[in-house]
């Protein structure tokens, strides 16, 4: 275990949030001040955390007062020091008896070293500052004086930046950088130290971080965004919410969306969170594809030879629920289709280019958000390889599931084949239900759904809701002779007895459970063919 010697002259907010926090199970081992007055002592005894007091004496040289705390820590165990606005300035008297000694500057450096930071900062008119923890080495000559060349300069080992906003003071940028910079990067350096992997040079003349490497998930990420729209609200009225931007995304997106008919209400937090849901499956196809989006679930989508009859498809999967949805489209769009989307109330149509006459049709809904999203020529590229959702306190990124399993990596499991047609559907069924709330069950024929379970805590009630969907509110369509997709594998046969009363004749899910081999039997009784994909796609967002 990591143990640490504190050094701290006034509140020591760094030291007690090491402490607090004991990043890779470092802990505090003693708190040593130079004033017998500073808060950070009576905050160390509350933790039980042992503490000194060495008090610099009139006249007395920086060596010899290096010397006496070095003393006063000599019956202390440690393997780094952290220094918290102390002696910044050390000569080897200190360092050359002491581990490893680390600091947290109130800037980046190298730019703005020594002392009054935050005023140089706001001088240089500068938009970005932060912190830097580095490695303390000797900043002075062989008299005892200072270097000023040498100050703060020893090697870096990790940085956070914060921005620099219109209105602030001194004392704006001293807490945001404390709060939001120096919390992150001084915890983070002394985990890279526990856990081994921050390498310091003998001399300290250099620090190479194994864990720093990068890659798709890198042991730190440094971002920004800009403000691209203010919102009307959250989720709901009484929360406020605004839209942030990626300026690096290359695929189509609707956060950068152009609104066609500027003068319709603006957009909104759930509005944009839906259209985002609804363009991502239609982004799935390479035919002509619709899909309306109730939720960020699909209460339809289709494939078809055009995009009138794929949105006719898509739509009559559930038109109820498609009632105040979102409309996406993977062509432009064309009048035809517009007048179909402008026949049944909708929040938000998003398409890759609209024509004049689409427009025209649009606009005749005065409340009707019409979002661009680019040129059809560049709608199916990806670009973006991750996802994010944010946690209070953190955020989760992971791959974005990009499957797409073809007829050959399929596995039949059961005595019936699916046939040509039925293998087409089925694939269908996967893509879309990628884009259905686990737990998810969705039925098409061909390549349009005709029933949806979305968000069920059981797997055969999904079914259930998927089936009464098909019975009930579809239009023109039946479950009889569809295919059924699952998101994760069946835990009983319950699920597939269930289908086939819906008629249900070829299933596809990605199969792994210690039932398999009844959920297969049961399949076969009621003559029905199934496919293993052999990974699943929840949805949990």
């Amino acid at each position: 275990m990591t143990r640490i010697a504190g050094l701290a002259s006034n509140r020591g907010r760094n030291l007690m949030h090491l402490a607090d926090r004991t990043p890779g199970g470092a802990e505090l081992g003693v708190v040593l001040t130079n004033d017998a007055d500073a808060p950070v002592l009576e905050k160390a005894q509350k933790r039980g955390i042992p503490t000194e007091v060495v008090e610099l004496d009139e006249d007395e040289s920086r060596r010899d007062h290096e010397q006496r705390v070095v003393s006063a820590l000599a019956d202390y165990d440690f393997d780094l020091v952290c220094l918290d606005g102390y002696m910044r300035i050390l000569s080897d008297t200190f360092l050359g008896e002491m581990p490893p000694t680390l600091n947290v500057h109130p800037a980046l450096l190298p730019a703005f070293p020594g002392m009054d930071v935050h005023e140089q900062v706001l001088d240089a008119g500068v938009k970005t500052t932060g912190c830097t923890v580095h490695v303390v080495t000797d900043a002075t000559d062989d008299e005892g004086e200072v270097v000023e060349a040498e100050v703060d300069a020893g090697p870096i080992v990790t940085q956070e930046p914060i921005p620099v906003y219109e209105d602030d003071d001194e004392a704006d940028l001293k807490e945001r950088v404390l709060y939001e910079g120096e919390f992150k990067a001084y915890p983070r350096a002394v985990k890279w130290f526990a856990e081994e992997t921050l390498e310091i040079a003998a001399d300290r003349s250099e620090v190479r971080v194994e864990a720093d490497e990068g890659g798709e998930f890198p042991a730190r990420t440094v971002e920004s965004s800009d403000r691209t729209a203010d919102l009307r609200y959250g989720e709901n009225p009484h929360q406020d919410a605004a839209l942030y931007g990626d300026a690096t995304c290359e695929e189509a997106s609707v956060v950068d969306a152009p609104q066609r008919n500027e003068g319709a209400k603006g957009m909104g937090y759930n509005n944009y969170n839906d259209a985002d849901a609804a363009l991502n499956l239609v982004k799935e196809f390479d035919r002509p594809s619709a899909a309306v989006i109730k939720h960020t679930n699909p209460a339809g989508c289709a494939s078809a030879d055009t995009l009138a009859e794929a949105y006719d498809r898509a739509l009559s999967t559930d038109p109820k629920s498609a009632f105040g949805g979102i409309v996406a489209l993977n062509r432009e769009c064309d009048e035809d289709t517009a007048e179909q989307v402008i026949d049944s109330f909708k929040e938000v149509v998003v398409a890759p280019g609209y024509t004049d006459s689409a427009l025209d049709t649009l606009f005749e809904k005065d409340n009707l958000r019409v979002l661009d999203v680019g040129d059809e020529e560049d709608f199916g590229e990806i670009s973006e390889t991750t996802t994010e959702k944010d946690l209070v306190g953190g955020r989760l990124v992971q791959e974005r599931d990009l499957q797409a399993p073809t007829r050959d990596e399929l596995e039949v499991v059961t005595e019936r084949e699916p046939t040509d047609d039925q293998l087409d559907s089925l694939l269908f069924a996967w893509q879309t239900i990628k884009h259905v709330k686990s737990n998810a069950i969705l039925f098409a024929d061909g390549t349009e759904t005709v029933g949806v379970g979305a968000g069920q805590v059981s797997r055969v009630d999904a079914v259930e809701i998927a089936k009464m969907k098909a019975e009930k509110d579809a239009e023109g369509k039946s479950a009889e002779g569809a295919v059924m997709a699952s998101d994760a594998f069946f835990p009983f046969p319950d699920a597939i007895e269930a289908a086939a009363e819906a008629g249900i004749e070829a299933v596809i899910q990605p199969g792994g459970s210690v039932n398999d081999d009844d959920v297969i039997e049961a399949a076969d009784e009621h003559d029905m063919a199934m496919v293993f994909t052999g990974s699943r796609c929840f949805r949990h967002d």
